[in-house]
């Protein structure tokens, strides 16, 4: 007797658990005898029939294959549930069980589908279930959705497309014939198989189907000899040719009355417009012995690749490869090898690039057919990894192939698809961070700086990378949050822990960043305290400033203080330099006082080598430019170690941090307004030490201009007062000059009587009134 096997191209050819049958009538008899003739979808119908008649194990099991078979799930788990009820039931049983419920995707538990019963996980080492967990928690970032008119509610699957963007694909889509078969003859002249449809299901077998560019769907027609079945269609298009495997009906063997009808590959040629012709058989088919089948063409490589149970495989269904020439003359199959072939089945072929697609029955996955990605180097292949989930389930997954424009499909049987086994559009569920960072410029940064990208309380850094435009991107997963850091050295580290894709509408989420130049060494609190003659305690008068530093210090950590002490020029050089040190020494006392660490207080001293006047030896003086030189000058310094990279202080964030006169606008020198005796243009010398810190404050203040306005006050005519403005405005910028501020960095206008700050002329000004008027203010800019 011969017997076909009418299957599914995807359908990997497996052993079923041998169980004694127990034909009690003819009802049962029939049945078993559609079991064993693969017809599973009839088998299935007659043994629920049986088991309402009569509730046995032997019904419920077969029952539960049956369903099996034929990929109904959730019937087949219902079924196993009874089975286990039974006392008959094994542990290969409740392993069936297990299969389904995970097949079923109920969500069901393991723990709480084997409660109640003798066995625990251990029990099934077939099942692997800690790779299912992990499979289970590590999901890719796609999600698959139905392409466009290639579904139906039968199977489809096995997509490919030619360059113009015409896709081929398997289904059996159509009517389902029920079988009325009453009895079966069993002499060798029966014909055990409907040459209409599938046994297995009872539906139309399955076809070949072109869904033009233009969206016209049509089944193709082919001219195989006593072909049935035709399915997984691959394109070598420089020949234009369609390879597919196809099942015939061959109804005679020479010398045998019992044989099996295995796959083969055919190919023909196609034409533009989807038509075949002179088809031609592969040359390594023998369907009476062995099945090849899921042919997949690399042309780059010149390699036909195939699945086959040709002898000297490791079991099942092996992956091959086969070379050809221009002249399509075919080399000898060779096995993929042990590190993608197993002793169960692998199938669908695909690669490109380096990169090897197959699905397997034996590698370790989430359950039935996983799709597993390989490396392939010059033929050899390695580092075999499950894509995990959503490309696999716990049900058949197969078929992956990625067109010549990118686009990626897979094959699966997966719950809440359209009909039994679905093709699905692979799309990236990527969110995107599109981040401008920027220079104090407004101009996007192109070297390179340092990106932290971490999915909040995770460990895990996430690549980000740069775009054409110098910009920073980076893949985020939906409904996540996210902490991100840039950092380059000599910048202030830039830290959004404000990042989430939840409620995110559109697949980019996009920031700007401005990387700011930290101010290394910037001057924020400038002031001076002056000494006693051949004295170093601290002046009452000068504590106010001490303690305003000692406050300042206390709240900024990022700052420190520089003192520069001095002398003026009596008594020796020597006895200077040890006053000027005991004058350092003393600030820094004063300020241990307030348990600021010594190592934030950088002592210098200078003798009196850094006069501040030309007051030096033999030099008839007053007291008062005598007294000039006398000072220690404090310069209170952010970021003072250029080493560090400071992080961006808290009391800073809001502020400008390009601006650095900005940052510290509320610790910035009080700019002082110069006042003259009447008629005078003068400095009186309270104003010299106003103007000697003023000074000392430009030179550390690069970035900072001053703005210098004479003013008299009402008395006098206008032109008069113009002129002593202008020589009151000439001499602060003199002393200015002469203490080492540049001309350039400095802007001068007289304003004479036009602008006073008492109106003298409407009311009768007392002297102290007169006196505000006549002033030289400045400006910092």
């Amino acid at each position: 007797m011969r017997k076909i096997l009418i299957m599914a191209a995807f359908a990997m050819l497996t052993g079923f658990i041998a169980i004694p049958l127990h034909a009690q009538n003819a009802l049962l008899r029939y049945a078993d005898k559609q079991f064993d003739l693969e017809n599973y979808s009839d088998a299935a119908a007659l043994y629920e029939q049986a088991h309402e008649r009569k509730a046995t194990y032997e019904n419920a099991q077969k029952a539960a294959l049956s369903f099996q078979k034929i990929q109904e799930y959730d019937k087949s788990f219902d079924w196993w549930k009874t089975t286990i009820g039974y006392e008959e039931a094994s542990r290969e049983d409740f392993s069936n069980y297990l299969i389904a419920a995970m097949k079923a995707e109920n969500g069901i538990s393991s723990e709480e589908l084997l409660s109640g019963s003798p066995f625990k996980e251990s029990a099934f080492p077939e099942i692997d279930f800690d790779i299912i967990r992990e499979l289970n928690n590590k999901k890719a970032n796609v999600k698959l959705v139905q392409p466009k008119g290639i579904n139906s509610n039968g199977s489809d699957f096995r997509l490919a497309e030619d360059i113009q963007g015409n896709k081929y694909f398997t289904s059996d889509r159509g009517s389902v014939y029920p079988s009325e078969k009453p009895t079966v003859r069993l002499d060798a002249k029966s014909n055990v198989f409907s040459e209409e449809k599938s046994d297995l299901n009872n539906r139309d077998f399955f076809g070949i189907y072109r869904y033009t560019n233009s969206e016209d769907l049509e089944k193709m027609v082919f001219d195989v000899p006593g072909g049935l079945v035709y399915s997984d269609p691959t394109l070598m298009e420089s020949k234009n040719l369609l390879f597919y495997t196809t099942f015939r009906n061959i109804r005679k063997v020479k010398k045998s009355r019992e044989f099996e009808v295995n796959p083969e590959i055919f190919f023909s040629k196609i034409s533009t417009d989807g038509k075949l012709s002179d088809t031609k058989a592969f040359p390594l088919n023998d369907a009476t012995k062995y099945g090849v089948m899921h042919p997949f063409i690399d042309e780059k490589g010149k390699k036909i690749y195939f699945a086959s149970d040709m002898a000297g495989g490791f079991g099942g269904f092996d992956l091959y490869f086969v070379t050809y020439d221009d002249a399509l003359n075919f080399g000898t199959p060779v096995n993929l090898g042990s590190f993608v072939n197993t002793k169960e089945d692998e199938s669908h072929p695909f690669i490109i690039g380096e990169k090897f697609h197959f699905s397997s029955k034996g590698h370790p996955g989430l359950g039935g057919m996983d799709i597993f990605q390989a490396s392939s180097v010059n033929g050899l292949f390695s580092n075999v990894e499950n894509m995990g989930v959503p490309f696999n389930s716990p049900r058949d997954d197969f078929g992956y192939y990625i067109t010549s424009k990118g686009k990626r499909y897979l094959s699966s049987d997966r719950k809440g698809g359209m009909g039994m086994d679905d093709i699905y559009l692979i799309e990236d569920l990527n969110k995107y961070l599109l981040a401008r960072v920027i220079d104090c410029d407004g101009i996007v940064i192109s070297e390179e700086f340092q990106t932290t990208l971490t999915i909040r309380n995770q460990n895990e850094n996430l690549p980000t990378k740069r775009g054409t435009k110098s910009e920073l991107i980076g893949d985020l997963l939906p409904d996540s949050d996210y902490t991100l850091t840039i950092s380059k050295k000599g910048y202030f580290k830039i830290h959004d822990n404000e990042i989430t894709t939840k409620g995110l509408q559109g697949d980019t989420l996009r920031r700007e960043y401005r990387l700011a130049p930290i101010p290394y060494n910037m001057p924020v609190f400038v002031d001076i305290v002056y000494y006693d003659l051949d004295k170093s305690q601290i002046r009452p008068n000068a504590e106010p400033t001490l303690d305003k530093i000692a406050e300042l210090m206390n709240r900024y950590s990022f700052v420190d203080l520089k003192v520069g002490s001095h002398t003026d020029a009596r008594a020796s050089k020597e006895y200077n330099v040890a006053l000027s040190e005991r004058r350092a020494a003393a600030v820094r006392a004063y300020l241990s006082k307030f348990n600021i660490a010594e190592n934030r207080v950088k002592l210098d001293w200078f003798g009196e080598e850094n006069r501040t006047n030309d007051c030096g030896d033999g030099v008839p003086c007053p007291e008062t430019e005598h007294q000039l030189n006398r000072r220690s000058e404090l310069i209170l310094e952010a970021f003072p170690d250029k080493n560090i990279d400071y992080e961006m202080p808290a009391e800073l964030l809001g502020k400008d941090i390009c601006d650095p006169a900005a940052l510290f606008s509320a610790l910035n020198h009080e700019v002082p307004t110069i006042y003259f005796d009447f008629d005078k243009a003068t400095l009186r010398p309270v104003h010299k030490t106003e103007l000697e810190k003023l000074a000392l404050y430009l030179q550390h203040m690069g970035g900072l201009n001053l703005q210098v306005q004479g003013h008299t006050d009402q008395r006098g005519n206008e032109q008069y007062n113009m002129k002593l403005s202008e020589r009151r405005a000439k001499a602060v910028m003199d002393y200015l000059v002469n203490k080492g501020v540049k001309q350039d960095r400095m802007s001068s206008e007289w304003l004479g009587k036009t602008k006073p700050v008492h109106d003298c002329v409407s009311v009768t000004c007392t002297e102290a009134m007169h006196q505000i008027n006549r002033r030289t203010e400045l400006h910092l800019r």
